[in-house]
């Protein structure tokens, strides 16, 4: 890398993180008790809100890996904007409000809280488990993100993969360590900004410096027709599954708990009207800007029958950076560093908060020292999130060292898809059916744990309709699963008394 290239980069991630840390400092002042570092005090408005939740639910995937999808699947990529956008406007429309009515009234302040008072539950169990199942897929996110980190200094900056880790490690942790939730909120809108502008900079820019003989439709036929064939490109049953899998992601926005909290913490219901759109307007534009910059890259860097994982990488994860390279003056290619870690570390500094709050308020707090000094609690989390933190790197660090030709996407899907198939038909069945029962909610809180690595580890390697699934991934499959044991469950064991 030219000695030019990496002094911009630097200077413009310095720049990005004297913001983060201003931001982390401003953020402290405001952290009086728990309340406050988990939720922010409930006081957020809905530009900060819709921001954090769609930075926090896009992460470092959005850049690096569906750029590099569009360039891989061509325009049945698509599909993955559809999904979420569905997702993203079911949420928002339909269950924000109702969860946000109910979580007040529980004065709940993580999603165990909120479970727990739901259920009017006589036993820690269905905390426990929550708690439980969180702080593993957590974990396994958070290590994906901070892989993706990694991975993004290495391609970005030309920095060991190990050093680039461990920098965004140290980033991240210093400012949630000094500002907690509001921190947290305020700089994803700060780094949700950062994304949308620089999405949508980047393919506009692109088209109108490349030469067109022909359309984009007609210039993907001639690199392979598949590619300009939104209906996929395989045979038509494997494209199905495809296609499913990916507008299926977008179920995950439908009761993530780094995504609810979010709703949590905003200051009324009126203020979700108002972000709905603001979310919703934001996905559309910012996802299919993502796959536009693939596809743009696989027409300008590749010809007919060049395998596009020779000339982007695997997953095509060096797609964003050739053509910020190609297509950029050198002090604005500098600042799609700081976009790509924007990306990243809203996702980490979210889910880390999510993780902390298990460990403190639900098992340290309501179930093994019920009568702590609530003083100690902010401190007490600090450190839980330290130590959340720091087994999330050490996984990073044994993906990479075990797997280095691992497929980027489909690793942060797992984990995205393990808290997904946990948490969401809980959220959806508590909020929709009056029968639901403690034992229901119980029962689909393990299946969609279970059923996520079974599908993953297990039935994608069986013959015949493996590779089906693994087109299809974990997420809808799981989900639906969780949800049938749900209602099943609460059918045999019914509520003893109906749930608010």
């Amino acid at each position: 890398m030219e000695a030019s290239v990496l002094i911009s980069r630097i200077i413009a991630l310095t720049l990005y993180v004297l913001i983060l840390f201003v931001i982390g400092m401003i953020a402290s002042k405001r952290i009086k008790n728990m309340t406050d570092y988990y939720i922010g005090g409930k006081k957020i408005g809905y530009w900060a809100v819709a921001f954090s939740a769609r930075a926090t639910g896009e992460s470092g995937w959005l850049l690096l890996t569906v750029t590099g999808m569009g360039a891989l699947a061509g325009l049945s990529a698509y599909w993955i904007v559809i999904g979420e956008v569905i997702g993203v406007a079911i949420s928002w429309m339909y269950m924000a409000k109702r969860f946000k009515r109910k979580s007040d009234e529980y004065k709940a302040i993580t999603i165990p809280d909120y479970l727990e008072s739901h259920f009017k539950t006589t036993t820690h169990w269905l905390r426990g488990i929550a708690a439980t199942v969180l702080s593993v897929f957590v974990v396994i996110f958070v290590s994906s993100q901070i892989d993706a980190t990694g991975t993004a200094f290495e391609s970005m900056m030309g920095t060991n993969y190990f050093v680039g880790a461990l920098i965004g490690f140290v980033i991240v942790l210093a400012y949630i360590f000094i500002g907690g939730f509001v921190a947290v909120v305020w700089s994803d809108l700060f780094q949700g900004l950062l994304m949308f502008f620089g999405l949508v900079l980047l393919p506009i820019i692109a088209y109108f410096s490349m030469t067109w003989d022909t359309g984009v439709v007609d210039s993907l036929s001639q690199i392979d027709p598949k590619l300009s064939n939104i209906w996929g490109t395989e045979t038509p049953l494997l494209n199905t599954f495809t296609i499913l899998g990916f507008a299926m992601i977008g179920l995950g926005f439908l009761g993530s708990p780094q995504v609810y909290v979010r709703f949590m913490s905003i200051k009324n219901e009126a203020e979700i009207d108002k972000g709905k759109w603001v979310a919703i307007i934001f996905t559309i534009i910012t996802d299919a800007a993502a796959v536009t910059i693939g596809i743009l890259a696989r027409i300008y860097f590749t010809s007919e029958g060049q395998d596009p994982e020779a000339v982007f990488g695997v997953g095509g994860n060096n797609v964003l950076t050739m053509m910020t390279d190609q297509f950029l003056p050198l002090a604005i290619a500098a600042i799609y560093i700081a976009i790509v870690l924007s990306a990243i570390m809203s996702t980490i500094d979210s889910l880390l908060i999510v993780a902390s709050s298990a460990i403190t308020r639900d098992f340290y707090q309501k179930i093994f020292r019920p009568n702590v000094d609530k003083s100690k609690l902010v401190k007490i989390s600090r450190l839980a999130t330290i130590i959340m933190a720091v087994l999330a790197l050490l996984l990073a660090l044994i993906f990479e060292l075990v797997s280095p030709d691992r497929q980027l996407f489909w690793v942060i899907i797992f984990g995205w898809s393990g808290i997904a198939a946990t948490f969401c038909p809980v959220i959806i069945l508590s909020l929709f059916w009056k029968g639901y029962s403690e034992k229901g909610a119980i029962a689909s809180m393990i299946t969609g744990f279970l059923c996520v690595p079974l599908f993953k580890f297990v039935f994608q390697e069986i013959e015949g309709i493996g590779v089906y699934l693994e087109k299809l991934d974990v997420l809808a499959p799981s989900f639906v699963i969780s949800i049938i044991v749900g209602v099943i469950f609460s059918k045999i064991y019914p509520p003893k008394v109906t749930a608010n």
